[in-house]
């Protein structure tokens, strides 16, 4: 069986990913270990279904308190800090809320989907909280990505993805490939591995020379740039997957965009993603959810505590911003469902009510 690493942390945590046919990878199930971190190291803790909980997943709620589900990547899943330090736990000491978090480190929007589809869509919930990295853009279009191997080697792994085809998405790589593959063999494809941006050899060189905020304060590089317009290719397959995972979704569904570090050090603008992220929940009709705001409120150096050093994921810090923006929202969404019918999943479909903050 192929176990893989997280990207931040190389060999210095034991193997915590294992094979799955549809998505990819997977958490090992039922697994405890301790990650080491420059945070000081973290605790990690995997149910039986293969996400970070301290607890099972059911399928059926007797407890009669609202439940949110969670989708998104590394952010989410909540890389860096413990389960109960993640944005998703924190809301259950605020609200009377069960919360359910299915992200997935390193994972893309697409990969997202499949886990909805594979893992959660039977599972009686209230509301859904889909958090989209600004740079899952990338992911969704590459169709292998890199991880770390069971000894430490960075290899290319094939990946689940969608194509659109006339307005219709088309899955593919199910089951991806078990055995990393080697240069030669993707030929044309090579351009298909996503490598974490453009200019890969000058991002390398910055990064060892240590002047990598320097310069984009001074250059205000473009991470994302494919969200400037709304009919770049990359963007059509985004809007495309959320158009289809959402209208799947029969209850009141908040679309969050975790922003980059750039957008939080405003070292670039914000205002591409945040444009098309407001089109397609307007589309929708769904709630839409940018914490950047409540990121920026911080001055600069309160700001940096809000994430690591060297590590973009959020801090414990971070985490709480990010709940105490959720709040709200959430208590807004399901207070609004419950007056409305009072009913559970599966019988109420007035499922999105155009909330935007």
């Amino acid at each position: 069986m192929h176990l893989l690493y997280p990207e931040q942390t190389k060999v210095k945590m034991r193997q915590i990913f294992e094979y799955h046919p549809v998505l990819g990878y997977r958490y090992v199930p039922n697994i405890k270990v301790r990650v080491m971190h420059e945070g000081g190291g973290y605790l990690l803790q995997v149910n039986e279904s293969g996400f970070r909980s301290d607890r099972p997943f059911v399928k059926e709620s007797t407890s009669g308190t609202p439940r949110v589900l969670f989708f998104g990547d590394s952010f989410t899943a909540g890389d860096a800090v413990a389960n109960h330090e993640r944005f998703s736990d924190l809301l259950e000491k605020k609200i009377p809320v069960e919360t359910y978090n299915f992200g997935l480190s390193s994972s893309g929007t697409d990969q997202q989907y499949l886990v909805w589809r594979e893992y959660a869509q039977d599972i009686q919930h209230d509301l859904v909280v889909i958090a989209v990295y600004v740079e899952n853009l990338r992911r969704i279009v590459s169709r292998y990505r890199p991880h770390y191997d069971e000894v430490g080697i960075k290899r290319i792994y094939a990946k689940p993805y969608y194509t659109l085809e006339q307005g219709i998405l088309h899955l593919h790589h199910v089951p991806p490939r078990r055995e990393p593959f080697e240069a030669h063999e993707l030929g044309t494809e090579e351009d298909s591995v996503d490598n974490g941006g453009n200019f890969p050899l000058l991002r390398k060189a910055v990064n060892l020379l240590g002047i990598k905020d320097a310069m984009q304060h001074i250059t205000r590089y473009q991470p994302v740039p494919a969200y400037n317009s709304p009919e770049t290719p990359d963007w059509q397959l985004m809007r495309a997957i959320l158009l289809k995972w959402v209208r799947e979704i029969p209850s009141p569904v908040v679309i969050m965009p975790i922003p980059l570090h750039q957008h939080i050090d405003q070292t670039c603008d914000a205002s591409g993603y945040q444009m098309r992220f407001s089109e397609v929940a307007a589309e929708l009709g769904c709630t839409l959810h940018d914490p950047l705001q409540a990121l920026l409120q911080y001055d600069h150096v309160k700001r940096g505590r809000l994430r690591f050093k060297t590590d973009p994921h959020f801090t414990p810090v971070g985490n709480e911003v990010i709940a105490n923006s959720l709040q709200p929202v959430l208590s807004r969404l399901l207070q609004h469902r419950n007056n409305s019918s009072g009913s559970r999943h599966g019988k109420d479909n007035s499922r999105n009510f155009g909330v935007l903050s």
